[in-house]
């Protein structure tokens, strides 16, 4: 495929997807938006998670097992600061701090977030563009029974254990430049399986995303971060819940509706294909769960397909 394929991004989820993308189309042709509204300071440091967890995930660097970090890091800074009295409850590997030390310095001589990203891309050996979703900060804040938290601090430091009242975006008006000119040059747009609230959302919520992504001639095909009823990984299931939202994929295509073309649901959730029709997108049925490469490269392989399908139909 010479044209480009564009991605929007969370964390691991989409990660995993962009695996089998790469290895599907020529990586060059690819362009992964991702979410910067879980970007955090820790330590002085500007940490940008789904950015973070995507190159490590494209450079065969990831941890497996965890989704994100480094595999085999150590920890021995981390411990350090402990012994000091400082707050360690967001885990930063030796190795993975080298990645946040050499952002912030940079952010500090003023190179924008995307080009950051781009050099540290290269450095990793990463082929495919990955594109922050904005170049100026953005924070995701959700309202608890407690009150107003930073996305981080819902995440990690209290494990999700709040109901989530209300979310909202602080900070970022627009995107990056390239993000809306990606979209409107794109030959298929994918939506990774990522949570639709705090993953998609934040992206979709920055100027001109929406009307981009609705205007653009390029099939739109999203894969439900939903299947069975349960998110995979993360708190997108009860995020959907406490917000009014269907826990389904149907929940899902509701949200995305003014620009989707199809959904891909999993197999076990096939009967729910008519009532995901009836909120807007074309609904396919595939195997959703990415067990292994194998599996993320007959997914990234199907959504394609399902887009080349729908533009053709």
């Amino acid at each position: 495929m010479g044209a480009s394929v564009v991605v929007l991004c969370g964390g691991v989820g989409a990660a995993r997807f962009l695996e089998g993308v790469v290895r599907v189309v020529d990586p060059e042709t690819v362009t992964a938006i991702v979410n910067v509204a879980d970007d955090a300071e820790f330590h002085g440091l500007r940490v940008s998670p789904d950015i973070d967890t995507v190159l490590y995930t494209l450079a065969g660097l990831v941890d497996p097992d965890q989704g994100w970090g480094v595999r085999g890091d150590t920890h021995m800074v981390q411990s350090a600061l402990a012994r000091l009295g400082r707050d360690t409850w967001f885990q930063l590997g030796d190795a993975d701090l080298a990645t946040h030390i050499h952002r912030t310095a940079l952010l500090r001589e003023g190179v924008p977030l995307t080009e950051v990203t781009a050099r540290l891309a290269r450095s990793l050996g990463v082929r495919a563009r990955i594109l922050p979703s904005s170049d100026e900060r953005q924070a995701t804040m959700v309202r608890t029974d407690g009150g107003w938290l930073p996305f981080q601090e819902y995440f990690v430091h209290r494990r999700q254990q709040d109901t989530v009242r209300e979310v909202r975006f602080d900070g970022a008006g627009k995107p990056t430049p390239g993000v809306i000119d990606a979209i409107d040059d794109a030959r298929v747009v994918l939506v990774a399986p990522s949570n639709p609230i705090v993953s998609i959302g934040p992206i979709l919520a920055l100027a001109g995303v929406r009307a981009a992504l609705a205007r653009t001639p390029a099939p739109i095909v999203a894969i439900s971060p939903i299947v069975g009823g349960e998110a995979l990984k993360g708190p997108a299931a009860a995020m959907l819940e406490s917000l009014g939202h269907e826990v389904s994929p149907v929940g899902v295509a509701r949200l995305y509706a003014d620009f989707l073309d199809v959904m891909v649901l999993d197999e076990r959730d096939a009967a729910l294909a008519p009532d995901v029709r009836a909120a807007g997108p074309r609904a396919v049925i595939a195997p959703t769960i990415m067990r292994d490469l194998a599996a993320k490269e007959q997914l990234a392989r199907f959504a394609i397909d399902a887009a080349v399908a729908h533009a053709g139909a």
